[in-house]
């Protein structure tokens, strides 16, 4: 009963209302239409100014200057004489090695040089004596030449000694190793009391001088000509930012571009070197390098959030007269700190919608909101 009671009062509603309706049309009385109210929309306003135009890069540290702790001779490591995280020295004493047999080989080398030197002094006499018995024909040249021999070739022994020497202090040296550069010492790998070898491939320790500091970084090979067009007028600044891209971490100058461009990527491999006097480059770590290219001088800008990819290409929503939207096609250029470049299909002073494209339509009505930026700018 209750489902025919409203069917019955659903049908009578349903006439009542084309009863009023046609009512309405014989008396000449319009129908009012349902409208779809104003879409709420945030504005800002395209505008001309000088645009800086960077390029940005993946990049990674690398320390100016890396290098293995090795020995450089085989023997007993005594002592390690650095503690891990120092900075040292050029030139400080890191470890040593047992020097006891090395120290003996130069000992010997010296008292051999010194056994050949009194022979040189003898076979030299005795040439002297030979030559004076020439000189009293009691003697032949041949004996005079037979003891010149025998100089010469006890002066090469004594040369050869002078080389065995100098082999001896340099081993010898070896064996206190020294840091080759200023740098910061890394993690310990070998310990005292192990026995170490000039061919060992494992080192004590790396050390690492990070000031200054280096970062490679890769870009489009597009941009080959403007990068190599901007070196030419000077240096070119490069910035150093975190992961996220929100922290600067140090500032640099390019220093040079790969010579030889990644087919299979069409990229290009760049360095830019940086003072890093407080240490905010890590040597390994990834950075975001971003490259001053140049300056575009009245430029017209707009927002990047205005510039949405439609299904002909990108486009922005304007706000025309009436408060009426239209969407243009649009060419843009370089995006610096979130504006956009446009190269064709907007005027200065359009207003442009940056927030609530959702649910625009072609001719939509809108409600304008002011961005915040735009309401300083017209503020008296």
């Amino acid at each position: 009963m209750a489902r025919r009671r409203f069917l019955v009062i659903s049908t009578i509603v349903v006439a009542v209302a084309g009863v009023g309706a046609w009512y309405a049309l014989e008396r000449g009385e319009p129908v009012v239409k349902a409208t779809a109210p104003p879409v709420p929309v945030t504005v800002a306003i395209a505008s001309r100014g000088d645009l800086p135009v960077y390029l940005t890069g993946l990049g990674t540290v690398q320390a100016s200057f890396t290098v293995g702790i090795k020995p450089q001779v085989d023997g007993k490591l005594e002592q390690v004489l650095f503690k891990e995280g120092d900075h040292v020295r050029k030139g400080e004493v890191l470890a040593k090695i047992d020097p006891r047999l090395y120290q003996a080989a130069l000992d010997r080398a010296k008292a051999q040089k010194k056994q050949d030197e009194a022979q040189l002094i003898s076979v030299m006499k005795d040439l002297q004596r030979s030559r004076t018995l020439v000189d009293k024909a009691f003697e032949t040249q041949q004996l005079v030449d037979q003891q010149q021999a025998k100089v010469d070739q006890v002066i090469a022994t004594v040369d050869a000694d002078k080389a065995a020497i100098d082999t001896a202090q340099t081993n010898l040296d070896y064996t206190s190793i020294v840091a080759p550069s200023d740098g910061s010492m890394g993690v310990r790998m070998i310990d005292p009391g192990n026995i170490v070898h000039a061919s060992d491939s494992k080192p004590i320790a790396m050390l690492t001088l990070t000031r200054p500091s280096a970062v490679i970084f890769t870009l489009s090979a597009r941009w080959l000509d403007d990068v190599r067009e901007a070196m030419e007028h000077g240096p070119v600044e490069v910035i150093a930012f975190s992961q996220d891209n929100k922290r600067e971490l140090a500032k640099g100058t390019l220093l040079l571009i790969d010579n030889i461009v990644d087919q299979a990527s069409a990229t290009m491999r760049l360095k830019a070197m940086f003072p890093n006097e407080h240490d905010e480059l890590w040597p390994g770590d990834f950075v975001n390098a971003r490259l001053f290219l140049k300056v575009l001088p009245n430029a017209l800008t707009v927002p990047s959030a205005a510039v949405l990819n439609g299904p002909d290409g990108l486009l922005a929503w304007v706000v025309t007269e009436g408060d009426v939207v239209q969407a243009r096609p649009i060419r843009t250029g370089p995006t610096t700190d979130g504006h956009t470049l446009v190269a064709l299909g907007l005027r200065e002073g359009d207003h442009v919608v940056v927030s609530g494209h959702y649910k625009l339509r072609q001719n939509s009505k809108v409600t304008v909101t002011l961005a915040g930026a735009d309401k300083q700018a017209r503020a008296p």
